[in-house]
């Protein structure tokens, strides 16, 4: 990859900050990018398609943004539901970073930024919304799916967005024979939205 890999704790390319714009009918903002994070130069089509296919009502609770890059996901989370706190997690520095300072300047004190080995091991979940980083490899995806799931409270959904060309189905199929109800909420140019939450 020439932006070296997003999912790299301190990405190999140098900074060049810049800035993108996320539309969606109930809420614009723009957002500080940089190279070396998921999707760096517009947000991606499926972190749109699957901000746009769930319901915006606002809940609350503790919220997860799985692989939050720079932010998208958890600042339309933090706008929908203010009330609720939305924990913001990669692996990638310079990500944190971003999303931390698109946070700010968009004034949502209820998005909390951290490494996934910070959050406090007790803690679930009432909704997990992920575009989850499937370059990592198969086997490294379902342990990190695998662990995060299984902090989902009884009856919160996560909300997956995936390609069907990066193996949407196969992922599906995999997290039903784990045991998890998934039900196909969506698709559109190929990403597929997944609803998964216990039996």
């Amino acid at each position: 990859m020439s932006e070296g890999h997003y999912f790299a704790a301190d990405p190999a390319v140098a900074s060049r900050p810049g800035h993108v714009d996320l539309v969606l009918p109930d809420f614009r903002a723009r957002l500080l990018s940089d190279r070396g994070v998921f999707s760096a130069g517009a947000v991606d089509p499926g972190t749109v398609h699957l901000l746009r296919a769930v319901p915006t009502g606002a809940v609350t609770g503790q919220l997860l943004d799985l692989g939050c890059g720079y932010g998208p996901i958890a600042c339309t989370l933090a706008h929908r539901s203010p009330a609720a706190t939305v924990w913001a997690v990669d692996v990638n520095e310079r990500a944190l970073a971003l999303t931390a300072a698109n946070a700010e300047a968009l004034g949502q004190p209820n998005v909390r930024v951290t490494r996934p080995e910070n959050i406090p091991p007790g803690l679930t979940f009432d909704g997990i919304w992920s575009n989850p980083p499937i370059r990592i490899g198969k086997a490294a995806l379902h342990d990190l799916l695998g662990s995060w799931l299984s902090r989902l409270n009884p009856s919160a959904p996560a909300w997956l967005v995936v390609h069907r060309h990066l193996g949407a189905d196969s992922l599906a199929s995999w997290l039903a024979e784990e045991g998890w109800t998934v039900v196909r909420v969506g698709s559109k140019s190929g990403y597929r939205i997944l609803r998964v939450h216990r039996p």
